[in-house]
């Protein structure tokens, strides 16, 4: 089980994750948690990102998600990411994780990251408002969330390296 998931099970959290973390129970979707997601996008602080793959260097504007609280809310309830931006979820410690959809509306690539920045595994064009377990596949610090189809049309790829200050300490 991973530690998301240990550490959120005794607070009655779901056992799972939406774009990286367990929903709140009972949660609605009406238009309140969508105008607080909203709210939250707009007043996030955008870190940039990149990408070095064959094809070459792709630059984002991410949101880092730092503690569960964050991780939890991830991208749920939001309708639209501008085709730069993504979410980068820091899960603290190296271990295997797992991610769904649950309250999530945009379709998006998954990418799980070692600790040395290199992307592990690809979960691409993941399904809006799944309960599906989307598993790392082995232990990763980290993972990347994108619009669906942004890594088959960037040609990103597994082995890919993602250079972010979260890679440099480690």
């Amino acid at each position: 089980m991973s530690r998301i998931l240990r550490a959120l099970a005794p607070l009655g959290l779901s056992v799972g994750l939406s774009l990286g973390l367990p929903a709140l129970p009972g949660a609605p979707f009406g238009t309140a948690p969508a105008r607080a997601q909203e709210s939250a996008q707009q007043s996030a602080r955008l870190e940039p990102l990149a990408i070095r793959s064959a094809s070459g260097e792709h630059r984002f504007q991410v949101e880092v998600m730092r503690n569960d609280a964050e991780r939890a809310r991830g991208l749920m309830f939001r309708r639209s990411m501008p085709a730069s931006h993504g979410m980068l979820f820091d899960f603290e410690v190296v271990e295997p994780v797992s991610m769904w959809m649950k309250n999530t509306y945009l379709s998006l690539d998954m990418l799980f990251i070692r600790a040395d920045g290199t992307v592990a595994r690809i979960a691409a064009d993941t399904e809006p408002l799944s309960t599906a377990i989307v598993p790392s596949g082995e232990p990763v610090l980290a993972v990347l969330e994108l619009n669906a189809g942004t890594a088959e049309k960037l040609g990103i790829r597994a082995g890919d390296r993602v250079e972010h200050p979260l890679f440099r300490k480690r």
